[in-house]
């Protein structure tokens, strides 16, 4: 990274600030965060953005629920096998910028141009909007359609003049961010979450049994007690756990699976994200067969 481009992120990571944005660094070239609680460390105090980007070439992180922000990710086909599902298999439809105009068009809306718009180093867009004060967003994959996801409370964008894989992120439309359109907040409203009632494990009552039931319930305890910021990170490393014992023959995959979504879902989290989260621990652990003691 020259100096100028360094220069270019101060200055970027600024202007974020003067608009009210909390910012934190991401490792130069990298979408990853280069500090640890980064939702409690982003800032807009200018002294403090000055000292960390004149240290060293950071990319921009704009943390979203600080910043009363509301991010619609619009990916894009990442090539001929990366084909849309069956309901968005439409002409036109390449990535989320066509769902998104299908989903306008379905709902009778214009499409949301007049607002900020950032065009991201992979092709995509991010469009930003204020985000609602009487109901609190959380990030979401794929819950508005095919290449669509959402970063709100808990979630954050790689801001403009980042560059990440050597590809920037530029601003295509540098106006204020407009409320998030009602019928969008609508379709993106958090359901309910179920009720809190414990997710029952049942195991034999020999000393083995007594033995996985603590473990399988001291690992959902782990995903229902996490915090807000927490749950898919908890979600991972008790699947992780668990996996070691499916691996070593003493857990049913399918039944872990059961525990850890109920668990999941309790704490708000979607089943489609969920799941994935599982399936990805459950592999990770089976590297590590765990077996008990007789």
């Amino acid at each position: 990274m020259t100096y100028d481009h360094k220069t270019a992120l101060l200055a970027a990571a600024l202007d974020a600030a003067a608009r009210g944005w909390h910012v934190f660094p991401l490792r130069p070239g990298d979408k990853r965060p280069a500090v640890t609680n980064w939702s409690e460390r982003a800032t807009t105090d200018r002294q403090r953005i000055t000292r960390c980007w004149t240290h060293a070439p950071y990319n921009i992180g704009i943390a979203a629920g600080p910043s009363a922000l509301v991010v619609i990710d619009l990916d894009i086909s990442k090539g001929p096998e990366d084909l849309p599902p069956a309901d968005w298999a439409t002409p036109g439809i390449v990535g989320g910028t066509g769902v998104l105009a299908a989903l306008c068009e379905r709902h009778n809306q214009p499409y949301p141009t007049d607002t900020h718009t950032v065009g991201t180093g992979s092709g995509g867009t991010h469009l930003y909007f204020t985000a609602p004060e009487t109901v609190e967003l959380r990030n979401s994959a794929g819950s508005l359609g095919w290449k669509i996801d959402t970063r709100a409370n808990g979630g954050y964008v790689v801001g403009a003049r980042s560059i990440v894989a050597g590809h920037p992120y530029e601003t295509r439309r540098d106006t204020s961010p407009s409320p998030l359109p009602g019928w969008l907040l609508d379709l993106l409203r958090p359901v309910p979450l179920p009720p809190q009632e414990p997710v029952t494990v049942t195991l034999t009552t020999d000393r083995r049994g007594r033995w996985l039931k603590a473990a399988v319930d001291g690992e959902l305890a782990r995903v229902t007690g996490s915090g807000d910021d927490q749950h898919n990170n908890a979600l991972y490393i008790a699947s992780v756990a668990l996996g070691q014992l499916v691996a070593g023959g003493e857990l049913s995959e399918s039944e872990v699976t059961g525990w850890l979504l109920t668990a999941a879902l309790q704490v708000g989290q979607g089943e489609r994200e969920a799941l994935r989260t599982i399936a990805s621990g459950l592999r990770a652990g089976a590297a590590r067969p765990r077996t008990v003691a007789a």
